[in-house]
Parts: structure tokens; C-alpha cells; sequence
């Protein structure tokens, strides 16, 4: 079984898999990138505001 690494956008910082990022359309990536933060609720969520992000998803802390 072959696992798939996820990438990071550079420009959104969301963690997709696949050719190009799923909210931005970039093909600019990083497959190095620290921490993961799941946002289930941006409205409510005091982390999403606090670094900027407006919807839901997997995305990384820090990309390089």
C-alpha cells in the first residue's frame, strides 16, 4: 500500500493531495511544512481568526 504525502499551498497554506490546491487553484507547494490545524467552523473559531483563514479545512501552521 503506497501512501500518499500531503502537500501544502504556499500561497493558502491548505493541505490538499492532488495536482493543484482545491481553494486556490495554485500548483505552488511545499512538501515540508510543521503542524496541522483542523477548522471545522471559521465563524466560531477564535484560532481561524486569529491567523486569518475564512473556511473550513486542513491547513498547515508553518510552510517553508
Amino acid at each position: 500500500m503506497v501512501k500518499i504525502k500531503d502537500k501544502a499551498c504556499k500561497i493558502c497554506k491548505t493541505i490538499y493531495e492532488g495536482e493543484k490546491c482545491s481553494k486556490c487553484e495554485s500548483k505552488e507547494f511545499t512538501d515540508s511544512y510543521k503542524g496541522k490545524i483542523y477548522i471545522l467552523n471559521c465563524e466560531k473559531s477564535e484560532i481561524a481568526k486569529n491567523i486569518n483563514l475564512n473556511s473550513n479545512g486542513k491547513f498547515a501552521i508553518k510552510t517553508r
